[in-house]
């Protein structure tokens, strides 16, 4: 028996980097698998090809998680189209970093509504479906920064640890009717955006964590099947870490 077996998953983000990888990861698991993207033009067939060789449903519809009308009625179409939502994995989210000082209004805002206010907008789109089925699991992407914070990253700190909140918010409010809000917390997770930076300054970064390596979208993945799982029932209102021991 697959771990998600029968289970549909909505992944806002979840063409490229770690939702990609929590995609894939949950269709092998058994899951029919829902993503989202928010610009038109993007193809993603290969990504179809590989979900479907599961033997599971995938669609990817292009919604722009910050847009509340959206939002729902992306919620609405899943239902139409899966007619059942069980997972909820909210992972959309940008980065616009600058010291305070040279931080402009636009690039604040732009972050805390794709990484912030998105994670609003689909968990109230979704509540419904999950209260009428009395369960369900959502699952925030967060950060360590957002649990420490970060210099040059004023914004993303506060749109991530602002999940944190709103996630053991949910967890208390929806709790009863057996629907878990859980965050994940990833480190230096080494993607296409990392191969990009100075490979010596990559290598510091691996050498400070005490597992002395950088994490993988796999990884990350790996615990989002775990919380969309029933084998994590009896956990909600949770933070989990995922660093390598960065923040021991």
């Amino acid at each position: 028996m697959k771990l998600l077996e029968g289970k549909t998953a909505i992944i806002t983000g979840g063409g490229r980097g770690i939702g990609r990888a929590i995609a894939v990861s949950y269709a092998k698991q058994g899951a029919n698998v829902v993503i989202t993207y928010p610009v038109e033009g993007e193809n993603f067939d290969d990504l179809n090809d590989e979900i479907t060789s599961y033997g599971v449903r995938f669609k990817a519809y292009k919604s722009d998680a910050s847009n509340f009308v959206e939002s729902h009625e992306l919620v609405n179409q899943v239902m139409q189209d899966f007619g059942q939502i069980d997972i909820l994995v909210n992972n959309a989210g940008i980065t616009r970093d600058n010291l305070l000082m040279r931080m402009s209004e636009e690039d604040f805002d732009k972050v805390i509504a794709v990484n912030l206010k998105s994670v609003f907008n689909l968990t109230k789109a979704v509540q419904p479906v999950m209260l009428k089925q009395r369960k369900g699991s959502i699952i925030n992407m967060s950060s360590v920064v957002g649990v420490k914070g970060n210099k040059g990253q004023a914004n993303y700190a506060a749109s991530k640890a602002g999940i944190i909140g709103f996630t053991k918010s949910i967890a208390l409010e929806l709790g009863s009717r057996q629907i878990r809000s859980n965050a994940i917390a990833p480190g230096f997770i080494e993607t296409d955006m990392t191969a990009k930076l100075d490979p010596k300054a990559v290598q510091e970064w691996r050498d400070s964590i005490p597992l002395k390596r950088g994490g993988t979208p796999e990884d990350v993945a790996n615990l989002c099947v775990f919380l969309g799982s029933d084998m994590s029932d009896y956990i909600t209102g949770q933070v989990i870490n995922i660093d390598g021991g960065m923040l021991t």
